[in-house]
């Protein structure tokens, strides 16, 4: 199976009043997406984290944390991934790291990248656009309404709008063409 997760922000204790996540601390919030995340994804499983995996961390906090979590991972670069430039940075734990990726499934083609993009490569032969950056962005209604004009197509994969879980092919493809 492949899933997509974006904005864990791991080790960012500021997030969790920034985003109103329902965690009492920053070892609590990493110890729940752990645990949500290796409840759906397996060793067997490819998952594409786009953007902003660790924040406030370094090297040696991302390698602890990546070989907690099942899976093939990828990295869409985000804003936030500082962590990839330490010399603690255990490279090897992700498949790649990439600043754009355009995945075909199925014959369905899916642009990844951690911003929301107005088009997209694809756009008008529904091509299906994932992304993170923008967090819990319904509680802003400006920040809603810019989203909204990116159609069904583009689809939000962080935690703050998944319940802090990684969100499947399948759930995209069911999003995209319902």
């Amino acid at each position: 199976m492949i899933y997509f997760i974006s904005d864990t922000h791991f080790c960012h204790s500021n997030i969790i009043n920034l985003c109103d996540r329902p965690f009492k601390s920053t070892s609590h919030m990493n110890d729940t997406l752990i645990h949500n995340w290796n409840a759906y994804v397996t060793d067997h499983d490819e998952i594409y984290i786009l953007g902003d995996f660790l924040y406030k961390g370094g090297g040696a906090d991302a390698n602890k944390i990546l070989r907690r979590l099942a899976g093939k991972k990828y990295l869409i670069r985000g804003n936030h991934d500082k962590f990839l430039d330490d010399p603690e940075f255990d490279q090897s734990l992700f498949e790649w790291v990439k600043s754009y990726y355009e995945l075909e499934y199925q014959k369905q083609k899916l642009v990844l990248f951690h911003y929301p993009i107005l088009e997209w490569q694809g756009f008008f032969r529904d091509a299906i656009h994932l992304y993170g950056h923008v967090h819990n962005s319904g509680k802003d209604p400006e920040q809603f309404k810019r989203l909204a004009v990116l159609g069904p197509r583009a689809i939000n994969v962080g935690v703050d709008v998944n319940d802090f879980f990684p969100i499947s092919i399948k759930q995209i493809l069911r999003k995209a063409n319902s």
